[in-house]
């Protein structure tokens, strides 16, 4: 019996990657409680997107489906700086503002995809204070959806997509 691939299946990661389906001009601020001091501790963001052979859907949860998909390749990996970097907004408390920016994908996108579906990934990595330091990341990816406003296209085509080859 055939059975749903989830992307933490797929793509290798367990509770701290979550998947989501938005636009590319959308942009999300999350807040991040540590319940304890995160005074001299590092925080960065980073995002990559990768684009995905094919994805099903469920039919009855609407759920994606990764079995039968394959990563064929891959936009360069960006840091995120500036006002969208993570902040400390409560050193004391430990609450951090994370962002997860718009136009982090600005390539062409087929409306309802399900062939060379383009998947944003953000990583948030934080490292503690302590010898020896943690470091412990978490990962959202992002499945990117048409909008108006945004070419209408294979996202293989753009100039800036790597296609991955294996020897």
């Amino acid at each position: 019996m055939a059975g749903v691939l989830t992307f933490k299946q797929f793509i290798g990661g367990a509770d701290q990657l979550l998947l989501q389906q938005n636009f590319p001009s959308s942009s999300t601020n999350l807040v991040y409680n540590f319940a304890q001091d995160v005074t001299n501790w590092t925080f960065a963001s980073d995002y990559q997107t990768i684009v995905v052979d094919t994805i099903t859907y469920d039919r009855y949860t609407g759920e994606p489906s990764f079995t039968n998909s394959k990563v064929i390749g891959s936009f360069a990996k960006a840091e995120i700086t500036g006002d969208d970097a993570p902040s400390i907004t409560n050193a004391a408390s430990g609450l951090v503002r994370v962002t997860l920016p718009d136009g982090m994908y600005t390539g062409p996108i087929v409306p309802d995809a399900r062939k060379n579906v383009p998947i944003t990934v953000v990583g948030f990595t934080w490292t503690t204070a302590d010898t020896p330091a943690q470091v412990q990341t978490h990962r959202w990816a992002i499945v990117q959806s048409w909008e108006p406003d945004v070419t209408i296209g294979d996202p293989t085509t753009d100039p800036g997509y790597t296609a991955f080859t294996l020897s």
